[in-house]
Order: structure tokens, then C-alpha cells, then sequence
């Protein structure tokens, strides 16, 4: 049995697609890129997928990330164009109902908190903007800047929030990955060590679905995997005065011809996927043998997804094994992946 059946392939973007993001639903994805439009894409009645709706009028430039919110009622793109849109489907039709400015320089990436109340985003101005969100009945939301965090002395190109709790991962082309949570006696929010292991840009970050681990790839061909230790672990890390730290516990190294773009760990299978500049999309699993601190990945498949470099590679959160990814040839292809019986 083929490991990778390609299901549809979607046009209709002009020049790169950048990204895309599930609906908590399974049941529509967004996608933008180069042409400065959105798509959001449905099942017809012959179970294709359709673009029902594109949206042209958010931004003047690239739109590099999209995002659904976790309870599915908002989308934010983030955008070259310096500003970060949030979209609502209120009456039917999506509307932007917030424009959100203040960052220097290209937004790269936008994340959704679990919470629902809170929004990330991140930019080539070297900073992470936390932005809370205010909502009252028939009133527009109100999005207020809570925190401007600088830690990172390169462009950000990704924000990741913690699947339960409200943390946020950053990763930057300074070669590192910065954590942040908030202090609950002041609510201020901090900084925690740099975690330091990739030679050179961190593109793309991924939590588990634990959130215990993070898994992250880079310019340097590798991906890493990342373990959080509290005070109490048994192998006697040292951890800060209030918290925990990460490590690096594995690297996948000699798998990727070029850049690693994009990471993506599956919250149902456990399944890790990568959009790599060699044009292909490769699925890792973690070895039934693997020792929990020092684990051992296997490469399951990889295959030539695309005709330029894949950008994105996004699971489907509902459906196990079907993957969706995107590339510079201006494609959007829906795959999936089956074990060998």
C-alpha cells in the first residue's frame, strides 16, 4: 500500500503560497501567499475541495500566515504589509473587523491562544507582540497590545502558542527559540532562556500534543526535538528558581537535502511532518523502542510534493493522516498519509 495518496491538488493563488490554516472544524482551510488574497476553501457536493470565498481587501502586500481561531469564529492574516487583519463571519460574509498596527516591519507569523483570548504575532522588527482581546455583546472587538517582547536580536519568523496553556514559543534567524509566559503575580509577561542548539535560521516550531515537547526545524537541514523538565526530574536537570526548562533530546539530521521551512506535529497521530526547500514533504514517527529522554525518529515517507519549495505543511485536526501542503508553484495539495499493513 502507498504510504502518501495525493487526494486534490488546488490552484488558484498567484505566485507562492505562504500558508494555510485548518478550521478547528476540518470541515474549510484558509490559505494566502504572494497575491495578497486569502482563500477559504470548503467541500463541494462531490466532496472536492472548492475555494468559496477569496478575500482581497486586507492587505497592500505578501500575506506571509493565516490562523483560525480555537473556537473557529475569527481568522488573522499576518501580512508584509506591516499589519495583522482579523476577519469575522458574523453575517455570513467575512469581514475584517480589526486592522491591528504597530509593528515596524513585515509580519511573519499569527497564532490564536488556546484560551481563545489572546492573539501572537511576529515580525522581521525582531519583536513578539501579545495582543489581548476584548469582547462585549454587539460591540466590535477591541485588541489591545499587553506586551512587546524583544528578545530576539533577528527577524521572527514564527509564533506557536502551547496546546493547553498560555504559553508562547517563538522562533527567530537569530538560530534560537524563545519561550514566554505570563508571571502570575504582576502579569507581566517573561522571558525564559533562549534554547540554543540549531547553526543557523529557526523557521518553524511545533508542540505536541502534550506540550511537553516542541519540535523544530531550520535553514541548518535539521529538526530538533525539544523536552520540558520540571524542578522535580528524575535525571536531576537543573531547573530554574520558578519553572522549567527545555532541552534538546534529538536531532534528525542527514533527512533534508535543503532548508527545513515548516513543521507541523500531529496532536492525533503523533505523526511530524516537514515542507523542505528540495521540494518534498517527508513524515517522521517516533521509534516504538525510544527511550522518552533520548527518543529515536524514523523516517516513514517522503515524498516529491511539489515542482518549487514547500512552505507549509498543516495536519488535518480532525481526520487522521490527512495532510495538507503548500508551496512556491502556487499549489495546495491535500494528501493521505496510511500506514503499511
Amino acid at each position: 500500500m502507498e504510504k502518501m495518496k495525493l487526494l486534490q491538488t488546488l490552484t488558484g493563488h498567484m505566485g507562492r503560497v505562504w500558508s494555510a490554516s485548518w478550521h478547528p472544524s476540518g470541515t474549510m482551510f484558509a490559505s494566502c501567499g504572494e497575491d495578497k488574497t486569502i482563500r477559504v476553501w470548503i467541500k463541494n457536493d462531490e466532496d472536492r475541495w472548492i475555494a468559496q470565498t477569496v478575500l482581497t481587501d486586507g492587505h497592500t502586500r505578501t500575506i506571509r500566515d493565516v490562523a483560525w481561531s480555537c473556537c473557529g469564529h475569527y481568522l488573522a492574516s499576518a501580512s508584509f504589509d506591516t499589519t495583522v487583519a482579523v476577519w469575522d463571519k458574523k453575517s455570513g460574509e467575512f469581514e475584517c473587523n480589526a486592522t491591528l498596527e504597530g509593528h515596524d516591519n513585515e509580519v511573519k507569523s499569527v497564532t490564536w491562544s488556546r484560551s481563545g483570548g489572546m492573539l501572537a504575532t511576529c515580525s522581521r522588527d525582531k519583536s513578539v507582540w501579545i495582543w489581548e482581546i476584548h469582547s462585549a455583546p454587539d460591540q466590535e472587538d477591541e485588541y489591545e497590545c499587553v506586551a512587546v517582547l524583544n528578545g530576539h536580536t533577528q527577524d521572527v519568523k514564527k509564533v506557536c502558542w502551547h496546546p493547553h496553556e498560555d504559553i508562547l514559543a517563538s522562533a527567530s534567524y537569530d538560530n534560537t527559540i524563545r519561550m514566554y509566559r505570563q508571571d502570575t503575580a504582576d502579569n507581566e509577561w517573561e522571558m525564559l532562556e533562549p534554547m540554543e542548539s540549531h547553526t543557523s535560521t529557526v523557521w518553524s516550531i511545533s508542540f505536541d500534543g502534550t506540550g511537553k515537547r516542541l519540535a523544530s526545524c531550520s535553514e541548518d537541514k535539521t529538526v530538533k526535538i525539544w523536552q520540558q523538565y520540571g524542578p522535580d526530574n528524575a535525571l536531576g536537570i537543573p531547573c530554574p528558581e520558578k519553572g522549567t526548562v527545555w532541552k534538546c533530546v534529538c536531532t534528525l539530521a542527514g533527512f533534508h537535502g535543503r532548508s527545513v521551512y515548516d513543521i507541523d506535529w500531529c496532536k492525533r497521530t503523533g505523526l511530524l511532518a516537514t515542507a523542505c526547500g528540495d521540494d518534498s514533504v517527508r513524515v517522521f514517527r517516533e521509534a516504538s523502542d525510544s527511550d522518552p529522554n533520548e527518543p529515536t525518529f524514523e523516517l516513514v515517507v517522503k515524498i516529491e510534493a511539489h515542482s518549487q519549495d514547500a512552505n507549509k505543511v498543516a495536519w488535518h485536526p480532525v481526520t487522521p493522516g490527512v495532510l495538507l501542503t503548500a508551496s512556491d508553484d502556487g499549489e495546495i495539495k491535500i494528501w493521505q498519509y496510511q500506514d503499511e499493513e
